[in-house]
Protein backbone atom coordinates (compact mmCIF):
# COMPACT_ATOMS: atom_id res chain seq x y z
CA UNK A 1 0.00 0.00 0.00
CA UNK A 2 1.70 3.35 -1.08
CA UNK A 3 0.64 6.23 1.44
CA UNK A 4 0.76 9.82 1.11
CA UNK A 5 3.90 11.54 1.81
CA UNK A 6 2.10 15.06 2.91
CA UNK A 7 3.56 18.30 4.00
CA UNK A 8 2.61 21.27 5.92
CA UNK A 9 4.44 24.57 6.42
CA UNK A 10 3.74 27.62 7.54
CA UNK A 11 5.04 31.11 8.87
CA UNK A 12 2.86 33.99 10.16
CA UNK A 13 4.28 37.51 10.56
CA UNK A 14 3.18 40.76 11.76
CA UNK A 15 2.52 43.37 9.03
CA UNK A 16 2.81 47.49 10.24
CA UNK A 17 -1.90 47.56 11.11
CA UNK A 18 -0.87 44.80 13.65
CA UNK A 19 -2.61 42.25 11.61
CA UNK A 20 -0.78 38.74 11.43
CA UNK A 21 -0.57 36.97 8.08
CA UNK A 22 0.87 34.34 6.72
CA UNK A 23 4.50 35.30 5.15
CA UNK A 24 5.07 31.31 3.24
CA UNK A 25 2.92 28.60 2.84
CA UNK A 26 3.37 25.13 1.31
CA UNK A 27 1.09 22.32 1.50
CA UNK A 28 0.64 18.53 -0.27
CA UNK A 29 -2.65 16.41 -0.02
CA UNK A 30 -3.88 14.96 2.34
CA UNK A 31 -2.91 18.56 3.92
CA UNK A 32 -5.08 21.70 2.73
CA UNK A 33 -6.09 25.23 3.96
CA UNK A 34 -9.17 27.32 3.55
CA UNK A 35 -8.89 30.68 3.36
CA UNK A 36 -7.21 32.03 6.94
CA UNK A 37 -9.24 35.32 8.02
CA UNK A 38 -8.72 37.79 10.48
CA UNK A 39 -10.58 37.54 14.20
CA UNK A 40 -10.72 41.34 15.52
CA UNK A 41 -11.67 39.86 18.95
CA UNK A 42 -9.19 38.02 19.79
CA UNK A 43 -6.16 39.84 17.54
CA UNK A 44 -5.32 36.38 15.66
CA UNK A 45 -5.50 34.97 12.40
CA UNK A 46 -7.32 32.10 12.00
CA UNK A 47 -6.15 29.24 10.07
CA UNK A 48 -8.51 25.86 9.55
CA UNK A 49 -6.23 22.72 8.29
CA UNK A 50 -8.52 20.30 6.10
CA UNK A 51 -7.90 17.10 5.18
CA UNK A 52 -9.94 16.70 1.79
CA UNK A 53 -9.02 12.89 1.96
CA UNK A 54 -11.14 10.70 4.08
CA UNK A 55 -8.52 10.37 6.75
CA UNK A 56 -5.22 8.99 7.67
CA UNK A 57 -4.61 5.90 5.90
CA UNK A 58 -1.95 2.93 6.51
CA UNK A 59 1.81 4.21 4.73
CA UNK A 60 0.54 7.63 5.07
CA UNK A 61 3.62 9.89 6.47
CA UNK A 62 2.95 13.37 7.06
CA UNK A 63 4.74 16.33 8.38
CA UNK A 64 3.76 19.65 9.57
CA UNK A 65 5.81 22.98 10.42
CA UNK A 66 4.31 26.12 11.98
CA UNK A 67 6.91 28.70 12.68
CA UNK A 68 5.00 32.54 14.11
CA UNK A 69 7.06 35.70 14.08
CA UNK A 70 7.83 38.02 16.36
CA UNK A 71 4.49 39.87 16.94
CA UNK A 72 2.36 37.76 15.53
CA UNK A 73 -0.88 35.78 16.55
CA UNK A 74 -2.18 32.68 14.78
CA UNK A 75 -4.88 30.09 15.77
CA UNK A 76 -4.63 26.68 13.88
CA UNK A 77 -7.23 24.21 13.81
CA UNK A 78 -9.47 21.80 11.65
CA UNK A 79 -12.93 21.57 11.24
CA UNK A 80 -13.43 17.69 11.85
CA UNK A 81 -11.67 15.08 14.02
CA UNK A 82 -8.99 13.11 12.47
CA UNK A 83 -9.81 9.85 11.55
CA UNK A 84 -7.35 6.81 12.05
CA UNK A 85 -8.27 4.25 9.69
CA UNK A 86 -7.66 0.46 10.22
CA UNK A 87 -4.32 -0.75 9.06
CA UNK A 88 -4.04 -4.07 7.78
CA UNK A 89 -0.05 -3.64 6.34
CA UNK A 90 1.74 -0.26 7.12
CA UNK A 91 1.21 1.80 10.05
CA UNK A 92 1.09 6.13 9.65
CA UNK A 93 3.05 8.72 11.46
CA UNK A 94 2.90 12.50 11.45
CA UNK A 95 5.67 14.45 13.09
CA UNK A 96 4.91 18.09 13.88
CA UNK A 97 7.13 21.19 14.58
CA UNK A 98 6.17 24.39 16.15
CA UNK A 99 8.35 27.76 16.60
CA UNK A 100 6.95 30.78 18.32
CA UNK A 101 8.97 33.87 18.96
CA UNK A 102 9.54 36.41 21.42
CA UNK A 103 6.22 38.65 21.86
CA UNK A 104 4.55 36.42 19.16
CA UNK A 105 1.12 33.62 20.22
CA UNK A 106 0.19 30.42 18.81
CA UNK A 107 -2.63 28.02 19.36
CA UNK A 108 -3.40 24.51 18.21
CA UNK A 109 -6.55 23.37 18.75
CA UNK A 110 -7.33 20.54 16.73
CA UNK A 111 -10.33 18.50 16.62
CA UNK A 112 -10.19 15.03 18.52
CA UNK A 113 -7.97 11.93 17.26
CA UNK A 114 -10.50 8.79 16.43
CA UNK A 115 -8.51 5.68 16.05
CA UNK A 116 -10.39 3.04 14.38
CA UNK A 117 -9.97 -0.73 14.86
CA UNK A 118 -6.80 -2.20 14.25
CA UNK A 119 -5.09 0.98 13.47
CA UNK A 120 -1.30 1.70 14.23
CA UNK A 121 -0.66 5.98 14.45
CA UNK A 122 2.58 7.09 15.54
CA UNK A 123 2.53 11.25 16.20
CA UNK A 124 6.11 13.47 16.83
CA UNK A 125 5.15 17.13 18.54
CA UNK A 126 8.25 19.38 19.07
CA UNK A 127 7.49 22.45 20.42
CA UNK A 128 10.36 25.51 20.69
CA UNK A 129 9.07 29.06 22.40
CA UNK A 130 11.10 32.01 23.06
CA UNK A 131 10.79 33.54 26.46
CA UNK A 132 8.19 36.08 26.23
CA UNK A 133 6.45 33.91 23.57
CA UNK A 134 2.99 32.18 24.31
CA UNK A 135 1.58 29.16 23.38
CA UNK A 136 -1.96 26.80 23.94
CA UNK A 137 -1.19 23.45 22.55
CA UNK A 138 -4.36 20.50 22.99
CA UNK A 139 -3.94 17.05 21.72
CA UNK A 140 -7.96 15.12 21.95
CA UNK A 141 -8.46 11.31 21.85
CA UNK A 142 -11.97 9.68 21.73
CA UNK A 143 -11.83 6.06 21.54
CA UNK A 144 -13.00 5.13 18.26
CA UNK A 145 -16.38 5.56 16.80
CA UNK A 146 -18.72 5.35 19.72
CA UNK A 147 -22.21 5.81 17.92
CA UNK A 148 -20.42 2.38 15.87
CA UNK A 149 -20.21 0.66 18.96
CA UNK A 150 -16.40 0.93 17.91
CA UNK A 151 -13.97 1.87 21.05
CA UNK A 152 -10.64 0.93 22.65
CA UNK A 153 -10.75 -1.01 19.40
CA UNK A 154 -7.26 0.09 17.91
CA UNK A 155 -3.97 -1.66 18.05
CA UNK A 156 -0.88 0.93 18.89
CA UNK A 157 -1.10 4.53 19.05
CA UNK A 158 1.81 6.60 20.31
CA UNK A 159 2.28 10.15 20.89
CA UNK A 160 5.29 11.67 22.27
CA UNK A 161 5.32 15.54 23.13
CA UNK A 162 8.77 17.80 23.65
CA UNK A 163 8.28 21.57 24.80
CA UNK A 164 11.08 23.84 24.77
CA UNK A 165 10.74 27.44 26.21
CA UNK A 166 14.08 29.80 25.93
CA UNK A 167 16.02 26.10 24.76
CA UNK A 168 15.49 24.80 28.09
CA UNK A 169 13.25 21.39 28.15
CA UNK A 170 10.43 21.85 30.28
CA UNK A 171 8.02 18.70 29.47
CA UNK A 172 9.02 15.75 27.47
CA UNK A 173 6.22 13.21 27.71
CA UNK A 174 5.66 9.55 25.77
CA UNK A 175 2.45 7.67 25.36
CA UNK A 176 2.36 4.31 23.99
CA UNK A 177 -0.76 2.15 24.39
CA UNK A 178 -2.87 -0.39 22.78
CA UNK A 179 -6.82 0.45 22.99
CA UNK A 180 -7.56 -2.44 25.18
CA UNK A 181 -4.62 -1.16 27.71
CA UNK A 182 -6.16 2.46 28.02
CA UNK A 183 -9.74 1.35 28.18
CA UNK A 184 -8.27 -0.71 30.94
CA UNK A 185 -6.68 2.29 32.93
CA UNK A 186 -10.16 4.40 31.91
CA UNK A 187 -12.16 1.65 33.89
CA UNK A 188 -9.71 1.31 36.98
CA UNK A 189 -10.21 5.34 37.23
CA UNK A 190 -14.44 4.66 36.96
CA UNK A 191 -14.65 7.72 34.25
CA UNK A 192 -16.64 5.07 31.83
CA UNK A 193 -16.41 2.79 28.66
CA UNK A 194 -16.16 6.10 26.46
CA UNK A 195 -14.11 8.31 28.16
CA UNK A 196 -12.36 11.26 26.33
CA UNK A 197 -9.07 12.89 26.84
CA UNK A 198 -7.59 15.83 26.10
CA UNK A 199 -3.92 16.64 26.95
CA UNK A 200 -2.82 20.79 26.75
CA UNK A 201 0.24 22.48 27.49
CA UNK A 202 -0.41 26.70 28.38
CA UNK A 203 2.57 29.17 28.01
CA UNK A 204 1.24 32.58 29.17
CA UNK A 205 2.61 35.12 26.63
CA UNK A 206 5.44 37.40 28.44
CA UNK A 207 5.36 34.53 31.16
CA UNK A 208 8.23 36.35 32.65
CA UNK A 209 7.01 39.44 33.59
CA UNK A 210 3.73 37.33 35.28
CA UNK A 211 6.38 35.43 37.30
CA UNK A 212 7.96 38.62 38.70
CA UNK A 213 5.29 39.36 41.26
CA UNK A 214 3.55 42.44 42.36
CA UNK A 215 4.29 45.72 41.07
CA UNK A 216 5.91 48.58 43.81
CA UNK A 217 4.57 51.00 41.84
CA UNK A 218 1.97 53.13 44.02
CA UNK A 219 -0.03 53.62 40.80
CA UNK A 220 -0.56 49.94 40.39
CA UNK A 221 -2.49 49.67 43.91
CA UNK A 222 -5.97 48.15 43.33
CA UNK A 223 -5.03 46.75 40.31
CA UNK A 224 -4.47 42.81 40.43
CA UNK A 225 -0.84 41.73 39.97
CA UNK A 226 0.30 39.10 37.94
CA UNK A 227 0.74 36.87 40.45
CA UNK A 228 -3.05 36.99 41.28
CA UNK A 229 -3.94 37.11 37.71
CA UNK A 230 -1.56 33.45 37.42
CA UNK A 231 -3.84 32.34 40.54
CA UNK A 232 -7.05 33.36 39.37
CA UNK A 233 -6.89 31.28 36.02
CA UNK A 234 -5.63 28.38 37.93
CA UNK A 235 -8.53 28.22 40.26
CA UNK A 236 -11.05 28.81 37.57
CA UNK A 237 -9.43 25.78 35.87
CA UNK A 238 -9.15 23.77 38.85
CA UNK A 239 -12.96 24.57 39.45
CA UNK A 240 -13.72 22.53 36.02
CA UNK A 241 -12.97 19.60 37.91
CA UNK A 242 -16.76 18.38 38.67
CA UNK A 243 -19.48 16.54 37.74
CA UNK A 244 -17.46 13.52 36.11
CA UNK A 245 -14.82 15.52 34.59
CA UNK A 246 -11.23 14.98 36.03
CA UNK A 247 -9.06 18.27 34.97
CA UNK A 248 -5.92 18.85 36.85
CA UNK A 249 -3.37 21.37 36.05
CA UNK A 250 0.47 21.63 37.19
CA UNK A 251 3.36 24.19 36.52
CA UNK A 252 6.08 22.82 34.22
CA UNK A 253 9.73 23.03 34.89
CA UNK A 254 10.70 26.73 35.00
CA UNK A 255 7.86 27.66 32.39
CA UNK A 256 4.31 27.15 31.33
CA UNK A 257 1.86 24.55 32.22
CA UNK A 258 0.18 21.08 31.62
CA UNK A 259 -2.74 20.41 31.98
CA UNK A 260 -5.34 17.20 31.56
CA UNK A 261 -8.84 16.65 30.96
CA UNK A 262 -10.67 13.53 30.87
CA UNK A 263 -14.47 13.45 29.89
CA UNK A 264 -16.95 10.85 30.11
CA UNK A 265 -18.04 11.45 26.28
CA UNK A 266 -16.95 13.90 23.57
CA UNK A 267 -19.67 16.26 23.95
CA UNK A 268 -18.69 16.62 27.45
CA UNK A 269 -15.15 17.30 25.96
CA UNK A 270 -15.70 19.89 23.55
CA UNK A 271 -17.76 21.91 26.57
CA UNK A 272 -14.98 21.38 28.95
CA UNK A 273 -12.31 22.71 26.22
CA UNK A 274 -14.59 25.64 25.41
CA UNK A 275 -14.57 26.58 29.35
CA UNK A 276 -10.91 26.11 29.41
CA UNK A 277 -10.13 28.54 27.01
CA UNK A 278 -12.58 30.75 28.81
CA UNK A 279 -10.76 30.67 31.66
CA UNK A 280 -7.20 30.97 30.29
CA UNK A 281 -8.21 34.15 28.87
CA UNK A 282 -7.37 36.25 31.75
CA UNK A 283 -3.86 35.38 30.98
CA UNK A 284 -3.74 34.88 27.61
CA UNK A 285 -6.04 38.01 25.56
CA UNK A 286 -5.48 35.84 21.69
CA UNK A 287 -7.95 32.96 23.34
CA UNK A 288 -11.16 35.42 23.05
CA UNK A 289 -10.81 34.20 19.42
CA UNK A 290 -13.56 32.61 17.84
CA UNK A 291 -13.36 29.66 15.75
CA UNK A 292 -15.88 29.54 12.72
CA UNK A 293 -16.11 25.56 11.87
CA UNK A 294 -16.45 25.13 8.51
Amino acid sequence: MIGFSGHLRLRAESRVNGRSVLADQSFQAPFHLSKPYWDEEGRALVVQVVNPTAGILGGDELRSEIAVDRGASVLVTTPSASRVFTMRERDASFIQQFSVAADAWLEVTPEPLVPHRAARFRQSTQVDVELGGGLFFVDQLVPGRIGHGEVWSWDELQLTLTVRVAGDLVLRERLVQSGQSLRQLAMHFGTGDTSCFANAVFIPPRERAEMSGASTDKRDEGVASPAQTVTAWIENVRALHRDGVWVGVSRLRKHGYGIKVVAPDPLRLRDTLAKLREALASAAPALHCRVRKL
